[in-house]
């Protein structure tokens, strides 16, 4: 089986897990750039607290970082649930008047039929 851009579906696996773990190694650069930003406003730190506040920082950075993703993957979820049921809807109605539209031609091409025989 394959992907929608023609590549294995493993290949595809493993490229969304490499993505997946340049996009956590970011976040995690992005922390630790915050956090030496955040402790360097704190003058008065020793280097050990220092340390200690940065790793604490890049922590809660993390941890932030997550639950944001977690809430819009949910989110995208949600909508997801919300356009397939509404697809589906639509999509029963075409139907619907499809099978009325057909019926009522049937029904024309009947009256005609026995009218004129």
């Amino acid at each position: 089986m394959t992907a929608m851009d023609d590549r294995p579906l493993e290949a595809r696996t493993l490229i969304s897990e490499l993505e997946g773990h340049l996009l956590i190694e970011a976040t995690r650069a992005e922390g630790r750039a915050e956090a030496a930003r955040f402790t360097r406003s704190l003058a008065w730190l020793t280097d050990s607290q220092r340390e200690d506040v940065e790793a604490r920082f890049q922590e809660n950075y993390l941890a932030l970082t997550r639950r944001s993703w977690e809430r819009t993957a949910q989110r995208g979820r949600d909508l997801r649930a919300e356009y397939e049921e509404r697809y589906r809807s639509l999509r029963r109605r075409l139907c619907a008047g499809f099978l009325f539209g057909a019926a009522l031609v049937l029904a024309a091409a009947v009256v005609t039929t026995v009218s004129s025989g």
